[in-house]
């Protein structure tokens, strides 16, 4: 069971893991020992309360496949063990911040000021301008 916050968990059952072999540099032993880990996770077959599976399908996530599959890949550590501990923090990390409803943003105007200092700046530079030219009348 890995838990979320105080409200949300995800059984075991819904997180498929799979050891594989890890890319790139490591010696001989790289070639033998399957130490990376795919964590896949049916974001819609899950028990994740609706709002937070459309917060995280909605996310432009490329880890999430066209089905609704999350796929995540720890290989940063030599051991099994600290992928696979890896792949579900980041797994946890991810729904608990599907979690935060995003604040709406209140549009706003610029105050008085504000536009009155734009006018003196484009007056001041268009007197600049008018300095500039040569006037032969």
């Amino acid at each position: 069971m890995v838990f979320v916050n105080e409200k949300i968990s995800i059984p075991d059952e819904e997180i498929s893991l799979s050891a594989i072999r890890a890319q790139g540099a490591g010696g001989q032993n790289v070639n033998k020992v399957s130490s990376a880990i795919h964590l896949r996770f049916d974001i819609g077959a899950s028990s994740l309360p609706e709002r937070v599976k459309e917060r995280i399908l909605a996310s432009n996530d490329q880890r999430i496949t066209q089905d609704g599959v999350l796929v995540i890949k720890a290989q940063n550590h030599r051991t099994q063990e600290k992928n696979r501990v890896e792949a579900v923090e980041r797994l946890r990390e991810l729904v608990l911040a599907a979690t935060r409803v995003p604040r709406k943003r209140i549009p706003t105007r610029p105050g008085r000021a504000a536009r009155e200092k734009r006018l003196d700046a484009k007056k001041k530079r268009g007197t600049i301008k008018k300095l500039r030219r040569m006037d032969f009348d």
